[in-house]
């Protein structure tokens, strides 16, 4: 037999139990309604995975059946999913996980009401359209872009730092707030020797800065990108480029800053003109300096902690967005290195 020691929950009784539900969703547009379904109902399978409901297609219409609570966030998301395509916008699995998470923030802030639309913030470039931020860090990290003039954003790779930094970048060019766009990375072997590199100056730095041009590339069409470079508009450069000049009216991004000694990070947040943005994004855990050699994202992160001025994000496990396999990866190893610092007796 089962006693209660605690009289307020004996006074309350039992907690109850999610009853089990059934929602039937019908949209008008058949088209609209099979591009929220996806091909051959991918984004209803990854619904059913991540809030654990069962769902039934039929034309225009959806049957979910599962918990009430997992019922009716499923039918937010798909109303939400819904909303974007007949916007124009397309759906990816991503863009349904980012839906998944942007429905449960939002009935967490108006758990009694019905939530209102655009909970998280976007970019708009004319090429993607509008992108949404897939979860709440990524929602911080826009928010954080909009209103400090210097953001740094750290965490493992996979977590879309430096792919929104480069959309947000292109929006504020396209939309007139910065009149260049300088992209730029420190140009550190990943454990390798390249050995010597053949060509001219863009030729030798290109394999350090291709998911820079990856990114750009995402966000404005291929033509424009060349353009832009050619009458400087766009610049990619190394970091050690950047010594001695001051940029202004310009939004200028530093990716992989873990890679940056303290001297090159501090030459770079020197930098900064008059009109200008700067985002410098890295991995603490992914440093490719030599042994004993300090990184200059951790120590600027430090150093600046105190500035209410500058913005800070930090992204997690929990954050990667690439694919659900990477998530998987990157917490393997972050379990790994914690285990390593127990056994050493570090703190």
């Amino acid at each position: 037999m089962t006693t209660i020691d605690d009289p307020l929950l004996a006074a309350r009784g039992p907690e109850p139990v999610d009853p089990e539900a059934e929602i039937t969703l019908a949209f008008e547009n058949n088209r609209h309604a099979s591009l929220v379904f996806g091909l051959y109902d991918q984004n209803l399978a990854k619904i059913e995975r991540r809030l654990r409901v069962a769902s039934f297609a039929n034309g225009n219409h959806v049957t979910l059946k599962g918990k009430s609570e997992a019922c009716e966030h499923a039918r937010r998301v798909l109303e939400a999913l819904y909303e974007r395509v007949a916007m124009g916008q397309t759906i990816t699995l991503g863009d349904v996980d980012g839906a998944i998470e942007e429905s449960a923030r939002q009935r967490s802030l108006f758990p009694d009401s019905e939530p209102s639309r655009g909970a998280f913030e976007q970019i708009l470039t004319r090429k993607r359209g509008s992108v949404r931020a897939r979860n709440a860090a990524q929602d911080q990290y826009l928010r954080a872009l909009k209103r400090y003039e210097l953001v740094f954003a750290e965490g493992p790779a996979g977590t879309g730092k430096t792919w929104l930094a480069v959309g947000h970048a292109v929006q504020l060019m396209e939309q007139g707030a910065v009149e260049r766009l300088i992209l730029s990375r420190p140009a550190v072997e990943a454990g390798e020797r390249l050995g010597f590199l053949p060509g001219d100056m863009r030729d030798k730095v290109d394999p350090y800065l291709r998911p820079i041009y990856d990114a750009l590339h995402d966000f404005m069409d291929a033509r424009m990108v060349e353009r832009g470079m050619q009458t400087g508009l766009i610049e990619v450069a190394p970091l050690a480029f950047m010594r001695g000049r001051t940029l202004t009216r310009s939004c200028i991004l530093l990716d992989e800053a873990q890679n940056a000694s303290s001297m090159q990070m501090k030459m770079f947040l020197t930098r900064l003109g008059e009109g200008s943005r700067m985002i410098v994004t890295g991995d603490p855990s992914q440093t490719d300096l030599p042994p004993g050699q300090k990184s200059g994202l951790s120590e600027a992160v430090s150093l600046l902690a105190n500035l209410d001025v500058v913005g800070r994000v930090k992204f997690s496990e929990g954050d990667v967005v690439r694919h659900d396999l990477v998530r998987q990866i990157v917490g393997a190893y972050e379990r790994a290195a914690r285990a390593n610092k127990q056994t050493r007796g570090d703190p």
